[in-house]
């Protein structure tokens, strides 16, 4: 078999958009906001930010003015629609257990189109609530899961439902850094409260949601288990393995750790072959693909943009020209479904059906 990869990996869903730019109201302005999802706002074919929204007056003005957006709101403002004529949507990035309250707001109230950063909430019940509530207003809702706009990880789901490496047979993923050099032990991410869970919430969520897309399957069961050493972690998920069961006998292995050398890989086997994809899960990594099938070897890294662009690009297209959305709300619930089922497997020592 002659294995090929492309010069470069192409959009499979773009179309032309006659109504661009959608309007974003961005709410919260941490460091993934400030960072990341603003300026890849700015890079984007079809999107603005016209509104940027904290808690903190002060910070909401100096991002307006770094990112020229007409409106800096409170969360007050925000909930009471000051300015909510100059956007077409919300992008909300707050902690986790915030997420409702301003999807409510966003959908309930405002009728914008809603994309909310993952895991959709902190618990299930909350989850499901919010994406009623968007069902109920009639609403677009996205769940921001941004490797699944990553064109490489597009192209290796196509490649799987064609049957290059046959039939699917386990998928690995690992994604793992130093979460305590990024922000210290008092962050956000580290209070179940707000986050619902610590690493596996915050980014075993990746390894087991591509697992999901690129399998294009649901697991029927799962068993996990979660440690902790180091006192920052004191109560909370540290490491956190999984091991799901997917119709049909296969089987995804996803690890993920707060406090363990960088990890950031993807692998999926079959009957017929395998493809790896190192530096897969970070926002700012090249991607390097490895495939090997028949006895023939291939590997390099293709060009394409961040994914994080890619993601805000085809929410727009989707919204603007009526093009079926995913992930949606309910592929997003069933994440939060599958970490509730690991957390009681790992307290009960037990195989968790889903």
């Amino acid at each position: 078999m002659t294995l090929e990869l492309p010069a470069r990996f192409e959009r499979d869903w773009d179309r032309s958009v006659a109504d661009a730019p959608l309007r974003f109201a961005v709410i919260g302005l941490g460091g993934f906001a400030r960072n990341t999802a603003l300026p890849c706002i700015e890079e984007s074919d079809y999107c603005e930010t016209t509104a940027v929204v904290s808690g903190s007056a002060e910070k909401a003005s100096e991002v307006a003015r770094e990112f020229d957006a007409e409106h800096a709101l409170t969360y007050e403002e925000y909930g009471d629609g000051v300015g909510s004529e100059d956007y077409d949507a919300v992008y909300i990035v707050t902690p986790n257990a915030l997420h409702l309250p301003h999807v409510e707001t966003a959908a309930a109230d405002l009728e914008k189109a809603v994309l909310c950063e993952k895991p959709l909430e902190a618990d299930a019940d909350r989850a499901a609530r919010l994406v009623e509530v968007c069902e109920d207003a009639g609403v677009p809702l996205m769940t921001a899961y941004r490797m699944q706009a990553a064109r490489s990880i597009r192209w290796i789901r196509r490649k799987v439902a064609d049957g290059l490496i046959g039939n699917p047979v386990q998928v690995h993923g690992e994604f793992s850094f130093h979460v305590l050099e990024h922000g210290g032990p008092d962050q956000w991410r580290l209070d179940p409260d707000l986050a619902g869970g610590v690493v596996l919430m915050d980014i075993g969520v990746y390894p087991i949601n591509t697992a999901r897309y690129v399998l294009d399957a649901d697991p029927v069961a799962v068993r996990g288990t979660t440690d902790n050493s180091h006192p920052a972690f004191e109560g909370v998920d540290e490491h956190v393995a999984v091991h799901l069961e997917f119709p049909d006998a296969v089987t995804a292995s996803c690890t993920a750790s707060f406090n363990s050398a960088g990890a950031s890989r993807f692998a999926i086997t079959g009957t017929e072959g395998r493809i790896v994809v190192e530096s897969v899960f970070g926002v700012d990594d090249a991607c390097h693909l490895t495939i090997d099938v028949d006895g023939s070897h291939l590997e390099g890294t293709v060009a394409a943009p961040h994914e994080v662009t890619e993601e805000f690009d085809y929410f727009a297209t989707a919204v603007l020209t009526e093009m079926e959305l995913a992930p949606d709300g309910r592929h997003g619930l069933t994440d939060v479904q599958i970490a509730e089922g690991v957390y009681e497997s790992a307290e009960e020592g037990t195989r968790v059906e889903l």
